[in-house]
Parts: C-alpha cells; structure tokens; sequence
C-alpha cells in the first residue's frame, strides 16, 4: 500500500483546510471545504483534482466551499446521515461503524455527537490518522453547542481509545489559548508544562500547532484527563462522574 499523503494549510481566519491523497490511485479528498480559494490553490500546487469532500458537519465554516468545490472538480460530498439536511451538495451520507474506501485506504467513521449532534470524524487505520474537526483540538474540545456534556464526553473518550501513535487533524488553530487554560486546570503537569512552551515557540514563528497525536492528547489536553486525580483535587470534584468532571471543565473553558 501507498503511503496516504496529506495537505494542511490555513483557511479563513483560523480554520485548517487538509487534502488527503493516496499516490497509487490518484484519488484526492478534502476534509471539509471552509473556502474555496485556499483549497483551489492546494489543489493546483499539487497538480491534484478533486474527487471527495468528506464532511464533518453541517456549520457554515466547514461546508461554505461545498458548492462551488463541486461544480468546479464535480467533486463527490460524503457526510454524515443525520444532518444531510444541512449539508450543501451531500451525494452519500454515513453514520457510526460505516466503512467506506478511499483509494487504497479503508476509512472508518465514528459518530462523536457533542459540537454537533450529528458530528463525524473520520479514522484512517492504514494510515493511522485520525480527521477530528471540531470534536477533538490539541488540548481543547469543540463548544458543546448542540448536544449535551455527557454526549461530548462520551464521544472524546471513543477517539482516546485509538492508538496513541494515531496522529489527529483537527479543525482550527486554537492551541495557544487551550494551553493558557489547561494549565489552569492541572498546573503540576510537566508534560503540559513543556507542551505549552512548544507551542509558543511555534506560534512565535508563525507555525502550526498541528497535527497532534492521541498519545500527546492522553498526556496533556484536560478535557482527556477527567480521571486524574489531580484534576479532580483542583476542582473539589473527587467523587463525582468523569462526566460531570468534563462538564465543569467545559463550563470553565467556556468563561476563560
């Protein structure tokens, strides 16, 4: 099997637009399509043509360039079942456990309700690589705007149990601010500690805090780490659920 090739670059104000490739077939996706341009520009650079956009979920930053992708490359636009309705353009719509292939790559499909209550992310195991949108973002969760905090719990720890060498795609540029606040929430982590000033070094150089890997996420990002006693310690929340330990987290991120 080919090795899947994969594109990250900027869209928008702090989204990520990903192009994913595999060289043996020539069949090129991209994850979602938040603008048109810088997506179009990725494409030409590359010299690649547009087969799929794999859609995560419905809001406008993630599917605004579905038209315009498809009319230009005829572009094919898989997502997810439950919010087909609020997807421009879907031509195939799966849901939790569905399989599909791309190229030479199997790509699996995990339903992660919580930001949304109909959100997909898409894991790649031949590649080990997971596309997280707005579930999952290095040391930080999507808002729960649609679903509830036990939804958005149980969704984070479905992808904390792929392989920590899984290396995850998410869908903006929020690290520097998650860092700010999850060391609030667990100060004594070294790890974190030294994650945190990683990423300033990046951001300072105007370089992308992404990817991440499930592995660094488990070590470092709180809203992963609601069974550490620590967390809890500084909470005063030593024998509630992991799910209302998350809640309260979330509910202080959400203020910071």
């Amino acid at each position: 099997m080919s090795e899947l090739v994969i594109e990250q670059f900027p869209c928008r104000q702090d989204n990520y637009g990903v192009l994913i490739h595999d060289p043996q077939t020539g069949v090129t996706g991209s994850i979602d399509a938040p603008e048109e341009a810088p997506i179009v520009e990725a494409l030409e650079s590359r010299g690649w043509s547009l087969n799929h956009i794999l859609v995560t979920h419905h809001h406008t930053d993630h599917v605004e360039a579905n038209a315009a992708l498809k009319q230009r490359y005829g572009a094919n636009i898989i997502g997810p079942a439950a919010e087909a309705k609020k997807i421009p353009g879907i031509d195939e719509t799966v849901s939790e456990g569905d399989r599909f292939h791309f190229g030479g790559f199997e790509v699996q499909v995990i339903e992660t309700p919580g930001h949304t209550l109909g959100h997909i992310c898409y894991y790649i195991p031949g590649a080990s690589v997971l596309f997280a949108a707005d579930t999952l973002f290095a040391l930080g969760c999507g808002r729960v705007f649609e679903g509830t905090p036990e939804q958005m719990h149980t969704s984070l720890q479905k992808l904390a149990a792929l392989p920590d060498d899984t290396t995850v795609y998410c869908g903006h540029e929020y690290t520097m601010s998650n860092a700010a606040f999850a060391v609030t929430i667990e100060p004594g982590n070294k790890a974190l500690e030294r994650r945190a000033e990683e990423i300033a070094r990046l951001r300072d150089a105007h370089r992308p805090t992404l990817p991440t890997t499930i592995g660094l996420e488990r070590a470092t990002n709180p809203f992963l780490r609601t069974g550490e006693t620590a967390i809890r310690d500084l909470l005063a929340m030593g024998e509630a659920s992991d799910a209302e330990v998350f809640a309260e987290i979330r509910r202080r991120k959400d203020s910071f």
